[in-house]
């Protein structure tokens, strides 16, 4: 058997999924650390399962995986494991809370770099059929500017930002859109204001970012909504939970529960989804990639 065969009847035991509609890829991101971008991410995640979606978390931070930290999961094996054959792409798979799946981040990627031709066939094959196997695949990126983060960002349909009301947040969270915007050609943003009071708090650090933006860039910004300061989450990630399962009526588990809603009901629902999938997991699995320069 080749290499890539085993690769290639994961990804014939995927297409056999019940599900037509194409895959929502949605790229969680923030231009600086610490402001609880994974912590959003799994929320998000177990919030949008409990609203009838099957939902796919991928851990995007391939350096620093806190997803299953978070979680208090201790997943065995992660994609490095697929390439090298070790365990089939199912067998990584980790399940959480309320059936969501996880793909837990890999060590390194200098692994990733080193693969055949036909190894990079059958990974794209393999995760290429995940598009009817979920309704909505959440990538818990890097923070930053970096290349990893501009490859998921780009490969998303949707990118929420993640700021916080503090000064470097918002700097670096224009930074990030600045970089998509003028780089890459990315218009839409989805912001997502993080530890604030309330609403009109979470409404005016939105409108801080919209102002620069407007004066500099060429971009549509939208409010996705607000994540309250809530003592019930610090609670729930000091016990490795999710604070939609510890502590549903607290008011950071609404706010999850809301955003999911209107991720559900608002957002425009993607025609297609294999051409992003595609673009992505080639570039994950080749990080030396770099995208051709747009034409003026």
């Amino acid at each position: 058997m080749s290499a890539v065969e085993p690769l290639r009847a994961q990804s014939f035991g995927m297409s056999q999924s019940t599900h037509n509609r194409p895959v929502r890829v949605v790229c969680v991101t923030s231009g600086k650390g610490g402001v609880g971008k994974t912590n959003i991410s799994v929320n998000l995640a177990l919030a949008l399962s409990l609203q009838n979606q099957s939902v796919m978390l991928l851990d995007a931070d391939l350096g620093l995986a806190n997803v299953d930290v978070i979680l208090g999961l201790h997943p065995l094996y992660n994609l490095s494991h697929v390439i090298s054959q070790e365990r089939t792409l199912e067998e990584i798979i980790v399940t959480g809370p309320n059936g969501i799946r996880i793909i837990p981040a890999s060590s390194g990627v200098k692994r990733m770099a080193e693969l055949t031709p036909e190894e990079n066939a059958g990974l794209v094959g393999a995760f290429s059929e995940l598009n009817d196997s979920v309704d909505i695949m959440l990538i818990d990126s890097a923070a930053g500017i970096s290349d990893s983060v501009v490859t998921f960002s780009r490969a998303s349909h949707d990118v929420i930002v993640v700021v916080c009301d503090e000064p470097a947040s918002i700097t670096d969270a224009y930074a990030l859109i600045k970089l998509l915007s003028q780089d890459y050609g990315m218009d839409r943003f989805q912001i997502l204001a993080n530890r604030v009071a309330t609403a009109q708090e979470g409404r005016e650090l939105f409108n801080k970012l919209v102002r620069v933006t407007d004066r500099f860039l060429d971009v549509n910004l939208s409010f996705c909504g607000f994540i309250p300061e809530d003592p019930q989450l610090r609670k729930a990630v000091q016990a490795q939970r999710a604070v939609v399962e510890a502590f549903p009526s607290s008011r950071s588990a609404e706010a999850f529960h809301r955003l999911a809603a209107h991720i559900i009901g608002r957002w425009p629902i993607p025609r297609s989804a294999s051409g992003y999938l595609q673009f992505f997991i080639e570039r994950l699995i080749d990080p030396a990639y770099r995208p051709k320069e747009r034409a003026e």
